[in-house]
């Protein structure tokens, strides 16, 4: 059995988990507390200007423990924020204990999404490294009464004549104690990237031992004393709304606790078998309210039937009717991209546990706070009776930021007054869990004299307005999103709507560069400012190879090429493809894609993120799409929703672009965007035919 509160990897500590803050500070050791304050909103979503934040506690024992209420769900930020202490500690990577995402421990750092923890929390943590080192060198300059410009840190310890002074001194040093209260001083002093000894170096996942003996613990893993296991009535379709239910015969049966609390019905029993019976004896008798629902057959015309204003006004410049009105030539054209599901590897799971009115929930969730406060407000306790820790888990892409889960099992535990494991089917994650907004995109351009873009206007319908505004120089440009009453629930995804807008860009610049009689990548670089989106752009086309297979086409293949930016990172993709001619769905047979993000933090895990992120891509690109009809789901299985497999994937290369001397970006995002339109464009190349819709589909015949 896993007792969480005090689960402990002894041989490498990677995070621990503690009652509440006093009850950390007494586990890890007596020592000193960093604070943390900043004028930076991730540090004041907790309580407002001028909070203090915990950050690092330095033990006696001379080990490190980093507090971040970031999550890691597989996108290395667990090594990514060891590795920044380390580096402004001066000590090595081992010498630091992590945790993160523990509600009662942790500094509220938001919502771990939008490639958010490098270019936000990660800074904050290594300020409060900087700040440390910085108190250990004053400590070792008085102790000593040597100058403290004279006193290097290296190795977690200064040295001069003999003498060392380390963080396991400073821990003990009684002078030190107005420490705990100090907030960071302005002025703290991180290294520069070209000084960087640790970041910017390879480093293999600081929890990579665990992950592979099976010694980790996901959510589903949780098990706590006396714990019952949960099932929850879900409707039988889409739109449908509980009439009537009575929970009557699932109560009589041994062991279950059953419930029906509003809309919400649920049972919990010693086990996931007696459970599912209890609840199927639930289910037999309920009622339901139905009511007509569209199908993905006719999904986009309902999307533009049921359209509406975006809270984002359109964005001008110049005159797009005037262009169109001059231009010599002017193209239009209608993008579609299907709903997609995150198909995470664990689906959603949460495990409750009430004492002394106060809740207690472990789940999978890329969202603590948010987490906290929906249990709060579903429960009715004040927030600070709610506390949420997160374990590893097995995945999110955007697809974890509520709460569903938590709540169910919060609300069987306080009526079973036992810990309850809510753990969701696939069956269920496919169907309830939130998808990727499906979009309608509409785009027409107009080209001047000189074959340039002279008028673009580009309208997204449903899906978002993430990287609508179009990356290349052209005078006269438009860009709408209308809001549409999406008949799936739909919500974030990994880089969001960037994904359907770059598509639909990417493709229709290629089809501009044609009716200019221009080379897809010339086309491009004479419209790009850009510098970040050149460098990457070129970088991807000469590791591919792509002025010589331009000229060496083969019958059958193609080539095509795409990039983008988002969250302030540039990608760039080459692809060669060929289409299977029996189904029409395009095979990638090899892939160059070049990113860049600023400063690398490490190569290693910058390189998983791209190739999992380019991964990822093929899949809605290829093969994923929710299909649904009736109100109901008919794809809701990995037999029908076809996820990427090994065979499916092409020979790849990536390029990275280190930029030290611009500030680190998030990386987890970006560089699915231009995977797509790479293969898309190259579809066109290999048969002529234009493919306007993901998944993809040439036609035959």
């Amino acid at each position: 059995m896993v007792e969480p509160e005090r689960y402990e990897l002894r041989e490498r500590p990677t995070y621990r988990f503690a009652v509440n803050r006093r009850q950390f500070l007494e586990t890890a050791g007596a020592g000193l507390l960093i604070a943390v304050a900043s004028g930076s909103s991730e540090a004041q979503i907790g309580g407002g200007p001028g909070t203090l934040e915990a950050r690092l506690h330095i033990g006696e024992d001379g080990f490190i423990t980093v507090l971040s209420g970031k999550i890691e769900e597989g996108q290395g930020a667990l090594t990514e924020i060891a590795m920044a202490a380390a580096e402004e500690l001066r000590v090595p990577v081992e010498r630091v204990r992590m945790v993160l995402a523990d509600t009662d421990v942790t500094p509220n750092d938001g919502i771990t999404a939008g490639s958010g923890t490098t270019p936000r929390t990660t800074p904050l943590v290594r300020k409060a490294g900087a700040t440390a080192r910085e108190l250990l060198r004053n400590a070792a300059s008085r102790q000593w009464g040597v100058p403290a410009g004279l006193l290097e840190v290296r190795n977690g310890a200064v040295a001069t004549g003999g003498k060392t002074y380390g963080y396991a001194d400073l821990a003990r040093s009684p002078e030190l104690a107005a420490a705990y209260k100090a907030a960071l001083p302005e002025g703290a002093a991180v290294a520069a990237a070209k000084d960087w000894q640790l970041l910017g170096k390879p480093h293999v996942r600081a929890d990579a031992r665990e992950i592979v003996t099976g010694a980790h613990r996901f959510p589903r893993d949780i098990v706590r004393p006396n714990m019952l296991y949960g099932k929850v009535l879900r409707p039988p379709a889409y739109g449908a709304t509980l009439a009537n239910a009575d929970v009557a015969a699932a109560r009589k049966m041994p062991g279950v606790t059953a419930l029906r609390d509003g809309a919400f019905v649920g049972c919990a029993a010693p086990t996931s078998f007696a459970a599912r019976k209890a609840l199927e004896a639930i289910a037999a008798g309920a009622q339901w309210n139905t009511a007509p629902q569209p199908s993905s057959d006719n999904l986009f015309e309902y999307l533009k039937q049921h359209a509406k204003p975006g809270r984002q006004q359109p964005q001008s410049r110049g005159s797009v009717e005037s262009a169109l009105f001059d231009a010599k030539h002017r193209l239009k054209a209608t993008y579609q991209v299907a709903y997609a599901q995150h198909a995470s590897l664990e689906p959603r799971s949460a495990v409750a546990e009430w004492q002394d009115g106060r809740l207690t929930v472990w789940t999978g969730t890329s969202n603590p706070p948010g987490t906290r406060q929906q249990l709060a407000d579903a429960l009715h306790v004040p927030m600070e009776r709610v506390r949420v820790i997160v374990p590893h888990f097995g995945g999110g892409f955007g697809g974890k930021h509520t709460a569903e889960a938590a709540v169910e099992a919060a609300l069987l535990a306080r009526e079973a007054g036992r810990p309850v494991a809510m753990h969701w089917t696939r069956a269920e994650e496919f169907m309830w869990a939130y998808f990727r907004p499906a979009a309608v995109i509409e785009v027409e351009a107009g080209l001047d004299a000189a074959g340039l873009i002279a008028a673009w206007d580009f309208t997204n319908y449903n899906s978002g307005a993430s990287a609508i505004d179009t990356p290349y120089r052209i005078p006269n440009t438009r860009t709408r999103f209308l809001e549409s009453d999406s008949p799936l629930r739909q919500g974030s995804y990994r880089c969001l709507a960037a994904t359907a807008n770059n598509f639909a860009r990417e493709s229709f610049t290629d089809e501009l560069a044609g009716v200019a009689g221009k080379d897809p990548l010339e086309f491009r670089l004479a419209h790009l400012d850009n510098e970040r989106l050149r460098n990457v752009l070129i970088a991807a086309a000469e590791r591919f190879g792509w002025a010589t297979r331009r000229r060496e086409h083969r019958p059958g293949v193609g080539i095509g090429l795409a990039c983008g930016t988002e969250k302030n990172s540039v990608v760039a993709a080459c692809c060669e493809v060929e289409v299977d001619r029996a189904t029409g769905v395009p095979k990638p047979l090899e892939v160059v894609q070049a990113f860049e993000c600023g400063a690398i933090l490490n190569p290693i895990g910058l390189r998983c993120q791209v190739e999992g992120a380019m991964t990822m891509g093929l899949g809605p690109a290829l093969r994923e799409e929710a299909i649904f009809k009736d109100g109901k789901l008919v794809n809701g299985r990995f037999g029908a929703y076809r996820v990427p497999r090994f065979r499916d994937l092409p020979k790849a290369e990536i390029v990275l672009l280190d930029r030290k001397d611009l500030e680190s970006a998030g990386a987890g995002e970006a560089p699915i965007i231009a995977i797509a339109p790479a293969i898309g464009n190259a579809v066109f190349d290999a048969t002529g035919q234009r493919v306007r819709a993901m998944p993809m589909r040439v036609p035959r015949g």
